[in-house]
């Protein structure tokens, strides 16, 4: 559950996907129903493709971060539920709240990470940066399919290193966007005076 959260801060549509098929194909028995129906599994992949073009554009991974702020947390709240038990318990409920939460954290280590890596001139770092998130969700969810503790050690030390990250990166962040707000000031006063805003 902590692991499914992690990697639902980070990819919320891969982890649907990668579960629902591992539970489809007959790979898990610990797959809930709802993650392998067709429907579910289609919408998943529709959205992941979406996902993997959006992540690798500059400046469009961090408006489609921006979007996902609520869904990442979303997601991973309803996967550590469904993966807990659906009879809607304490338990349960503890569940969603823990894969809620480290989702949130993940996910703000990632759109973090993302503007600051938008701050370099060229575009071929985003790339790299989503493939390599690609490829640790991928190998983080199929790792907990086969030993569930040991992934969720390994997502933890992740999450741990990335807030430090980061922390370490908040300086660049800040540069980063005072530089646009100061970009669209200086847009603001290149318009005429009869078209500027307010």
């Amino acid at each position: 559950m902590f692991t499914s959260g992690w990697a639902s801060g980070v990819n919320a549509y891969a982890v649907v996907l990668l579960l629902g098929v591992f539970g489809a194909t007959g790979m898990s028995d610990d797959v809930p129903e709802a993650l392998q129906r067709p429907d579910v599994l289609i919408a998943a992949g529709v959205l992941f493709l979406c996902e993997a073009v959006a992540d690798k554009i500059p400046y469009v991974d961090s408006a489609w971060d921006a979007v996902h702020t609520v869904i990442r947390p979303i997601a991973g709240a309803v996967v550590a539920a469904l993966l807990a038990g659906q009879s809607g318990s304490l338990p349960e409920l503890a569940a969603g709240a823990v894969g809620g939460s480290t989702a949130l954290l993940s996910h703000l280590v990632k759109a973090g990470t993302r503007m600051a890596v938008n701050t370099s001139p060229e575009p071929f770092s985003n790339i790299v940066v989503s493939i390599a998130e690609d490829l640790g969700v991928a190998a983080i969810i199929t790792f907990a399919i086969f030993h569930p503790v040991a992934a969720a050690v390994v997502a933890g030390g992740l999450l741990f290193a990335g807030l430090f990250l980061l922390l370490f990166l908040a300086s660049r962040i800040r540069r980063f966007l005072r530089r646009r707000s100061r970009r669209r000031e200086e847009k603001r006063l290149a318009q005429p005076v009869g078209q500027r805003p307010g």
